[in-house]
């Protein structure tokens, strides 16, 4: 197998949509696993480091969130879910728990290509291996943890990518249009999502956020002590 190839893992219980995804995008140059369930996806996942995965949400056992749930224990690895429910609030729960990027059904498999490829160039080409002190907890931008609270906590990949950019201009303001652009999110409810939940795990004082600050018109900034 070449090494340079990204290898992704799909999981979906309809047979028919996994393998026109997997022959679609081995012709695109992935290299390509499935699963039909969570429970096959997970005995994968304990023997393979993949660089994204593909989940479908409404799974007979357990569903598409619950695996999210359960791979954001201990992965950093991008996940896009696949989705027919349409209300917003099951899409940006998806994103709540630790998702990178959703597509609702029925889709083309060029707009699917084109999410994977934006989120494999967006993470793939970040290598930071520095770590970010705020009062007294330490954030490793390279693992993704945050150590110092009561309890570890981790971040998602778009978590980090906000911290990333972020962390390497201090005190410098990005405006809204400026990290959805930068940090190549589809929509703004993403970046409110990732901001909040952010300062969930960074802040004493989410409500008054001392280090990921909003600053009236100008956007985000990170100051860090």
């Amino acid at each position: 197998m070449n090494k340079n190839l990204q290898h992704l893992l799909i999981v979906d219980d309809d047979d028919k949509i996994r393998n026109l995804l997997k022959s679609y995008l081995i012709e695109h140059g992935f290299v390509i696993s499935t699963a039909a369930n969570a429970e096959e996806a997970k005995e994968l996942l304990k023997y393979i480091v993949f660089d994204l995965l593909i989940v479908d949400i409404m799974m007979p056992g357990q569903d598409g969130y619950e695996l999210t749930k359960d791979i954001r224990q201990s992965s950093l690895t991008p996940i896009i879910h696949l989705t027919a429910m349409n209300e917003s609030e099951n899409r940006v729960h998806g994103l709540e728990i630790g998702a990178d990027d959703y597509l609702s059904k029925p889709f083309e498999p060029k707009e699917l290509l084109l999410r994977i490829r934006n989120i494999i160039n967006k993470t793939s080409t970040k290598n930071i291996k520095s770590k970010i002190q705020l009062d007294n907890i330490v954030i490793d931008l390279s693992s993704g943890s945050i150590k110092g609270r009561t309890a570890d906590l981790s971040l998602n990949q778009n978590e980090l990518k906000i911290l990333q950019l972020l962390s390497a201009n201090p005190g410098k303001s990005f405006s809204r249009d400026q990290l959805i652009t930068e940090l190549n999110f589809s929509q703004e409810r993403t970046l409110d999502v990732c901001i909040n939940r952010l300062r969930k795990k960074i802040e004493k004082n989410p409500k008054i956020p001392r280090f990921l600050r909003t600053k009236r018109g100008s956007g985000y900034e990170l100051w860090i002590d």
